[in-house]
């Protein structure tokens, strides 16, 4: 080459370290668990928290810093949502003004569960390094029997190719190379794999073993089909998704494939007081299983009024509620997304939900948006918690969150990676926003 280029611009690249920001006079709730913490200074020095410590600390009066004051206001942890699909189909404004409205909401993660990765690897990219505003996004290949691939979805997230014979999107069964494929999976820079449909129980464990050894994790659907609930606990998976479809725990026939799902018991399962689910639950704490519960999905504004999806959603309620009295560690994660005028995302109905229909206390629901899904993501030695060393991803708001989960809603300021993305940037634009 004989001419180099700095390539495209990074307005929002976090800042170089030795660039020292001081937020000072918080009343911070850290992600731990732990009480919020009044008259706190978070020492920031580039991308990284330096010093957590009371206001009055010498640790927080550095030279030269630059101090910004927020006395009453709110801080926690940046906000993770644990269930997107950005690119199914790929729509590149469309993803990027979902991005951009998350980041100016207090989000900080993503983990996007399977799309078509030629996309969410560039989206990934330019948020990480600051072409976009954006959270960070952890994305999972995907892996699942060839009978789920004449689905309409897999065929808009491998356009030019042959669906279930992509690195992201693989077709498995007995006779399948698994440690080529996980490896396949792993080149495309995979946060992990995600085990969708129509597998049954030992390739399950199988594939779970293989990604491990081959240091990935596993995300799965709560339902593999034939693979029951308590056999995807069983393979060792990391995460679940989608606590409705724990239900079929509880089927009275064995389950076959994706397409064709045995109706559950709605009217005992709706008690939350089933001893099968109970034995469940108590495996999934035993192991680590992190449960995210997307318990809100059906009670978005596209279902309304939707008999079905009412009945699911009272289910959903009822399994969260199970799940969580049984000490199960909940991620929250929505897989859906608002309409392109409102100027909320959807993870923020995902936590109200789990507060007032599932009557999960503000704190806990707190801890699961940060540290919870943090873990989930495989990135908790990282961000999720407002700690030294770990990546400086804040959410700041005008009231507290603690006192009323709506009060995400007064959020002013995101941090991510130390680079500041104030909500008044942010402004929706109807006509310029995608349809």
């Amino acid at each position: 080459m004989t001419t180099e280029s700095a390539g495209a611009p990074t307005p929002y690249a976090p800042p170089e370290p030795g660039t020292v920001v001081v937020y000072r006079g918080a009343t911070l709730f850290d992600g731990t668990g732990g009480p919020a913490r009044p008259g706190t200074s978070i020492v920031v020095d580039g991308p990284l928290i330096r010093a957590v410590v009371p206001d009055g600390d010498p640790a927080a009066s550095v030279e030269g810093a630059d101090v910004v004051d927020l006395t009453g206001r709110f801080v926690t942890p940046g906000l993770i949502d644990a269930h997107q699909h950005l690119a199914t189909p790929p729509d590149r404004p469309a993803a990027e003004a979902v991005l951009r409205r998350l980041a100016h909401s207090g989000v900080t993660g993503v983990r996007d569960m399977a799309d078509d990765l030629r996309q969410i690897g560039d989206l990934a990219r330019a948020a990480l390094v600051g072409e976009i505003a954006g959270p960070d996004i952890h994305y999972a290949a995907l892996m699942a029997g060839p009978g789920f691939f004449d689905d309409p979805r897999t065929h808009q997230v491998t356009r030019g190719a042959v669906p279930g014979e992509v690195p992201w999107m693989q077709a498995v069964t007995d006779a399948t190379d698994l440690p080529l494929a996980v490896a396949l999976a792993r080149g495309t820079h995979a946060s992990a794999i995600k085990v969708y449909a129509d597998l049954d129980a030992a390739l399950v464990t199988a594939v779970t073993a293989e990604a491990h050894r081959q240091g990935i994790p596993v995300w799965a659907h709560a339902a593999v089909f034939p693979a029951t609930p308590g056999q995807v606990v069983a393979a060792g998976v990391d995460t679940v998704s989608h606590v409705t479809l724990l239900a079929h725990e509880t089927a009275d026939r064995p389950l076959t494939s994706y397409r064709d799902k045995p109706p559950v018991d709605h009217a005992s399962l709706v008690t939350g007081a089933d001893a099968r689910l109970d034995a469940l639950f108590a495996r999934m704490r035993e192991r680590g299983v992190i449960l995210d519960a997307t318990a809100a999905l059906w009670s978005s504004a596209e279902l309304a009024g939707d008999e079905r999806a009412e009945s699911n959603s009272e289910l959903a309620v009822a399994l969260t509620v199970q799940a969580h009295r049984a000490g199960v560690e909940l991620a929250t994660g929505t897989d859906h997304e608002t309409p392109p005028g409102d100027p909320f995302p959807a993870l923020y109905d995902e936590l109200a939900f789990l507060v007032r229909r599932c009557g999960i206390p503000e704190r806990d629901v707190l801890r699961s948006a940060t540290l919870v899904g943090a873990r989930g993501a495989g990135v908790g030695h990282l961000t999720g918690s407002v700690e030294p060393g770990k990546l400086a991803d804040l959410a700041v708001f005008a009231r507290d969150p603690l006192a009323d989960i709506d009060h995400l809603r007064t959020i002013t300021l995101t941090v991510k990676r130390g680079r500041r993305l104030p909500r008044a940037d942010f402004a929706t634009d109807l006509s310029r926003e995608p349809r």
